[in-house]
């Protein structure tokens, strides 16, 4: 017998999804010390399971971008990146970035050589994501 999600249980497990990711990225930010007041819904995208990208404006009038998902939780002002579909290319460049300035600094042990092939391996994905027309089409209406 297969057990079969109906649509209900699906749209729920997608919003708490949603749910956890929006506290996650904010948990991120105030641990960086900055303090998010709201989000602008509308600018953000979710991908669930994989990312969803954040607006997220703080008390002291800036806004950042904030990833979060299946890959490293990371945020970015707003002023680099237009729209969270650029959002999702920039976050990729900047991993492969840090990824080479581990290795050129010399991987010293096993967990950093494990986190820079964890970069690469999220910025290959999300440059992938960036790269498909109908991820952002079909999330710009939902």
């Amino acid at each position: 017998m297969s057990e079969q999600l109906t649509s209900q249980q699906i749209e729920q497990a997608r919003a708490e999804w949603v749910r956890a990711q929006f506290q996650k990225a904010n948990e991120y930010l105030a641990s960086k010390g900055i303090v998010p007041d709201n989000v602008a819904a509308s600018e953000s995208r979710y991908l669930p399971p994989y990312m969803a990208v954040w607006k997220l404006n703080t008390k002291d009038k800036q806004s950042y971008w904030v990833i979060s998902g299946d890959l490293p939780t990371d945020h970015m002002a707003f002023a680099a990146a237009p729209n969270a579909r650029d959002a999702v290319r920039a976050f990729s460049m900047h991993w492969q970035l840090k990824a080479q300035q581990i290795i050129d600094a010399g991987i010293k042990d096993k967990t950093q050589q494990d986190f820079a092939n964890l970069l690469i391996n999220r910025a290959h994905s999300l440059y992938d994501m960036f790269s498909q027309d109908q991820l952002w089409q079909a999330e710009a209406v939902s």
